[in-house]
């Protein structure tokens, strides 16, 4: 077990707000604002990690961008 678990974030352009997804895990969550998503994060480990588990202590947020450039 890790002491880190990582979540990839994605801001939704069509119909706002944030996605996150952790990397290696089946934890998905989402929120309309980042402090929203930040708390669903924290809530999604907690769920997902039950008492025959031990939970990783730090929980890092990687914001993926997409910027499209025209010549």
């Amino acid at each position: 077990m890790s002491d880190e678990i990582i979540f990839e974030v994605r801001e939704d352009e069509v119909d706002g707000g944030y996605t996150a997804s952790a990397l290696g895990y089946g934890i998905h969550t989402q929120g309309d604002t980042l402090d929203e998503l930040r708390a669903m994060v924290k809530d999604a480990v907690k769920c997902y990690f039950d008492e025959s588990m031990q939970a990783p202590k730090i929980i890092r947020l990687h914001f993926v961008r997409d910027e499209i450039l025209v010549q």
